[in-house]
């Protein structure tokens, strides 16, 4: 079988794929204000389920706009989702991106309460100041401590990108934080991860950003 190729020049590739997202989606008729972030996760996942199964609160990309504008931080529960994160985006506007899974602080609370380090972070992001967005990609338990939290009065995030992948509580937790009074982006069902929480705040922040906002994606 003889392959051919598609001649695409390396800074047109991001471009050219979008545009292949676009094509693939048919008539399919995305949110005008959401189109740029569901494509952006299928562009990371190459799935074209999250252009159903992402899950939207009302009113929530404008809050989520206005958080990071205001100097709003992102508390992740992977390394992987921090370092996929534009921090120098992010820095534009005053925030910082977090991951406390490493801290010695983190591992001695979730041994001594048997808990798991992703919701001993989630406490200790619930001592920080400032508004927050939390971007939990890989820990069920990050989500169901958030909903805690957030019922207890003791959090109030700016923002709750819900994408664990998985099989054990994962549908649940998501239920659960759209069942609060928190602004979310959540992927409904198992699907998900790290990289999918990174790119959904990527494309809040290039929708921000006004270079990237002027391109046809």
């Amino acid at each position: 079988m003889k392959v051919e190729l598609e001649r695409v020049l390396p800074a047109d590739i991001e471009k050219r794929s979008f545009e292949i997202i676009t094509e693939e989606l048919g008539d399919k008729v995305l949110p005008e204000d959401k189109a740029l972030l569901i494509k952006r996760v299928i562009h990371t996942s190459a799935d074209f389920d999250y252009a159903d199964n992402l899950c939207f609160s009302e009113g929530v990309m404008e809050k989520a706009l206005e958080a990071i504008k205001s100097g709003a931080s992102i508390v992740t529960d992977t390394q992987m989702a921090r370092s996929g994160i534009n921090k120098k985006c992010l820095a534009k506007y005053g925030g910082q991106v977090y991951c406390f899974m490493s801290d010695e602080d983190v591992a001695a609370k979730a041994k001594a309460e048997g808990t798991t380090r992703a919701a001993a972070c989630m406490d200790k992001a619930a001592a920080m100041e400032g508004p927050l967005i939390f971007a939990i990609g890989n820990a069920p338990t990050a989500l169901v401590r958030l909903y805690e939290l957030i019922q207890e009065g003791r959090l109030s995030p700016a923002l709750v990108i819900g994408v664990p992948v998985g099989f054990v509580n994962v549908v649940q937790s998501k239920e659960l934080i759209m069942q609060t009074e928190a602004p979310y982006i959540v992927a409904r069902g198992r699907k998900g991860g790290s990289n999918v929480a990174a790119a959904v705040c990527n494309a809040l922040l290039y929708m921000l950003d006004e270079t990237r906002g002027r391109q046809p994606l």
